[in-house]
């Protein structure tokens, strides 16, 4: 009897044992999945971190080495033109090492559902919008300060609404209506300012020239956005990261090759040597200036399509945004600009127009990301991004 007891408590603790054992190892299970995720997101939001730090830094450098490079000698809009979009063999750079990350098995059939012609086509239109936009943002920025043109340069925002209203069905929101009053207002009063802005260096024909130039590449940028969104939806048909990147990528291209006949059909590129002879910081600096802006301006657009694909292009849009005001105050440390109460109230409208406009924006994709989730209890449906706007310059 004795040894029938010593057995069954022998037997009862093994099967303790057994249990307790299974529960620590499911526990460890547990823990290792649970810190799976969380590894995975914060790897995401370190990325999504830098690529904001692309776009702030490198969005206010480029503007303000581009105002550099007019400010110590250089003359030619076509180099402060070409050297904005030359750099972008990194964007191919940037889209092989992320390929294996972000390419989707959709992604290797986009040319069954998109020919050569139709994609020649996209690239060749949309790459004469980016030569015309970058070069008329120039001409803005070699006879505007630099806080005058960013301010204006704003309004971008404005005009990528009143486009997609006509080309995507963008609806006018109490929030987008008061974004673009503000920002036109803003843009307005440094228009109808002029008589207290720094012009000594240049003659009041081209400061006006400089306003009409940067409003009108203002409003390029906001119809390329704008186009672009509507070729993505109603032409390729995909919003992959390889298209997104392709497309910026050989739009660039054609731009460069544009800007490049322009430069040797005019005849400026006998002036370059000149032009780095006399400069004043000297033939090093020039070079690296250049360099520099080239690099500033591809850096930010890796940034752009970076916070697209980590995040949403609404959030994309919303940081550049958020950057545009930041290039007014670092202009007037820089260079000195003369700041005035006409433009601390345009940069106070501005700041507003920019908060309404992201703040729209993030209602969108609030709504977006609700009509894709499925009755409660259920899971949730992907996102597709296809329908916001797309910052790809």
């Amino acid at each position: 009897m004795e040894r029938t007891q010593e057995i069954y408590v022998s037997d009862h603790q093994n099967i303790e044992a057994n249990l307790t054992g299974l529960e620590e190892m499911n526990t460890t299970m547990e823990i290792e999945s649970s810190s799976a995720p969380q590894s995975k997101n914060y790897k995401k939001w370190l990325r999504i971190s830098i690529y904001v730090f692309f776009v702030l830094a490198c969005q206010a450098l480029s503007t303000i080495l581009g105002r550099l490079y007019y400010e110590n000698g250089g003359k030619s809009t076509r180099m402060g033109t070409l050297v904005q979009l030359i750099g972008f063999p990194v964007l191919f750079l940037f889209r092989f090492f992320s390929r294996n990350k972000n390419l989707k098995s959709t992604d290797t059939n986009i040319r069954q559902f998109s020919s050569f012609t139709t994609l020649g086509s996209v690239y060749l239109v949309t790459g004469l919008l980016v030569s015309a936009n970058s070069y008329m943002s120039s001409v803005g920025l070699i006879y505007l300060p630099v806080s005058t043109f960013s301010l204006i340069l704003a309004s971008q925002l404005a005009f990528t609404a009143f486009f997609s209203y006509f080309l995507n069905s963008q609806k006018f929101t109490p929030f987008i209506v008061n974004s673009l009053f503000l920002l036109t207002i803003s843009s307005a009063l440094l228009v109808v300012n002029t008589e207290s802005q720094n012009t000594a260096k240049v003659s009041r024909v081209k400061y006006v020239i400089g306003i009409i130039c940067t409003i009108g590449a203002s409003a390029g940028i906001g119809l390329l956005l704008s186009l672009v969104q509507l070729i993505l939806r109603k032409v390729l048909k995909k919003n992959t990261f390889s298209t997104v990147t392709d497309l910026v990528a050989y739009q660039s291209f054609v731009a460069s090759c544009v800007v490049l006949i322009g430069l040797f059909a005019s005849g400026e590129w006998k002036t370059l040597t000149s032009e780095m002879e006399n400069y004043k910081l000297g033939k090093a600096p020039y070079i690296m200036t250049l360099t520099s802006i080239a690099i500033s301006w591809q850096v930010y657009t890796i940034g752009v399509v970076g916070l697209i694909f980590e995040s949403s292009s609404v959030f994309s849009n919303s940081i550049t945004a958020v950057g545009l005001p930041i290039v007014p105050v670092v202009a007037v440390i820089v260079f000195h600009d003369k700041m005035n109460s006409p433009k601390i109230f345009s940069i106070i409208l501005a700041i507003w127009g920019f908060i309404s406009f992201v703040y729209q924006h993030y209602l969108d994709e609030k709504k977006l990301k609700t009509s894709h989730t499925s009755p409660v209890g259920g899971p949730l449906l992907p996102v597709e991004e296809g329908h916001t706007n797309i910052q790809s310059v």
